[in-house]
């Protein structure tokens, strides 16, 4: 017994040496720069909100946060440099609804992982869509959209800004949900998609809704739906699909935190109440309000869940509708 207990002593002692170790590193945590990775382009939404956190981080932290765009292969370049980076809590990258749940489904050769190579911060926003027509079409909700598509199989067109982008998985899972049959059109980008369908090229497309403000005032195209549960507070007049046309119907794309994998629980922890500290000052939240994008904070492993969620949900609608990204 008494040789059992001399056994078991040092490995206990490990323990608590290990826990007393991380508890340690997180209350020096940091001591230098830290570096986000942001695999989007300068100036988008997704980037204003990055660098937003970003500034709030760095003064409640006490260390520079400098935000890296690192783009190319739709998010894959920035998130790849994100997974070799040192898990130590100096490199933070932000993910995606494109990057975590459909690259997964649309590469056959991702260099990386979500589940094995990252270890999930928070939801930071989600930015839903909005579903615009143009002045020509004569739909003013999307139960008008699914009747006109019903009465004429294969006319309706929608466009978007590439094949398995998400506004073109935001069109196939209205298709399915609706039970119609409507046409993909894609386009190179979303300007030109958002362009045919004010000139009629196209009937309909999903977009995000900063990007049409000045259109939606000038009345040359209409919004019709929100892709969210719930109404956008940029919005607020326009009904969501589900509750309009399709009940059940979602599509929010959103963007997260994340660290490399095997970082300590502490260092997660510890970004995870910076950052749900930031997203409740009123400030970012008006920031946010102003760019169409909604705060979602989650723990860490609810985070963890609804990216596999997520994964699931768009694979179905990937192989159901036989897509493949370009």
């Amino acid at each position: 017994m008494n040789d059992r207990k001399n056994m078991l002593l040092p490995l206990m002692l490990a323990s608590v040496l290990a826990g007393l170790s991380t508890v340690a590193l997180a209350q020096d945590y940091p001591n230098k720069p830290i570096r986000l990775i942001m695999p989007y382009p300068v100036g988008g939404s997704i980037d204003i909100a990055g660098r937003i956190v970003a500034q709030r981080l760095a003064e409640s932290l006490g260390q520079p946060v400098v935000v890296e765009n690192r783009t190319g292969a739709g998010g894959t370049v920035g998130t790849e440099a994100g997974m070799r980076a040192a898990p130590d809590g100096y490199t933070i990258v932000m993910g995606g609804m494109g990057t975590m749940a459909l690259s997964p489904n649309l590469q056959k050769n991702l260099p990386y992982d979500p589940a094995r190579d990252f270890s999930p911060v928070t939801n930071l926003v989600a930015i839903p869509y909005v579903l615009v027509v143009g002045p020509s079409v004569r739909a003013n909700s999307a139960a008008d959209l699914i009747a006109m598509a019903k009465a004429k199989p294969d006319v309706i067109n929608y466009a978007s800004g590439g094949s398995g982008s998400a506004p073109h998985l935001a069109g196939e899972l209205f298709k399915s949900m609706a039970d119609v049959r409507i046409v993909h059109v894609p386009y190179k980008g979303s300007t030109p998609a958002i362009t045919d369908t004010i000139s009629g090229q196209v009937q309909f497309t999903f977009t995000g809704i900063p990007s049409i403000m000045s259109q939606l005032k000038s009345n040359r195209l209409r919004a019709i739906g929100i892709t969210s549960t719930k109404r956008a507070s940029a919005l607020p007049d326009v009904p969501t699909i589900a509750e309009s046309g399709i009940p059940g119907y979602e599509v929010n794309p959103w963007f997260g935190v994340l660290l490399p994998a095997r970082a300590q629980p502490a260092l997660v922890a510890r970004l995870n109440s910076e950052i749900q500290k930031i997203l409740q000052q009123p400030a970012v939240r008006e920031r946010f309000a102003s760019e169409g994008m909604e705060p979602a904070w989650t723990t860490p492993a609810a985070f963890a869940a609804y990216i596999k969620t997520e994964q699931a949900k768009w694979g179905k609608v990937i192989r159901d509708g036989d897509i493949h990204g370009e």
